[in-house]
């Protein structure tokens, strides 16, 4: 699902809204769940500012997004290299199978 930037206003004002009425009526859910429900409309209209920039700087300069793409994808599989279990029959020392 595509995040747009109207979403996350329109989330955020239902939030305060919501968090309004709870403070009025005293119940605290309705408090909490008008505060998340901002915060997710904030959460929102970040993630879609990123995607605009990342966009943006990747059309701009396509050949400095593919090589920080190849360099992550570089770091991430020496990770996973590096944390792999060996099978047990490799760590067997050389005099063992005799």
């Amino acid at each position: 699902m595509e995040t747009t930037k109207e979403e996350g206003p329109l989330r955020e004002m239902a939030g305060n809204v919501q968090q309004a009425a709870g403070d009025l009526l005293g119940d605290v859910g309705a408090q909490v769940s008008g505060t998340a429900k901002e915060l997710s409309g904030k959460a929102q209209q970040l993630y879609a500012d990123f995607a605009d920039v990342v966009r943006e700087s990747t059309v701009e300069r396509p050949f400095a997004a593919l090589a920080i793409a190849a360099g992550v994808g570089f770091v991430l599989g020496a990770l996973h290299a590096a944390t792999r279990s060996r099978p047990n029959d490799i760590r067997h020392d050389w005099r063992d199978w005799r």
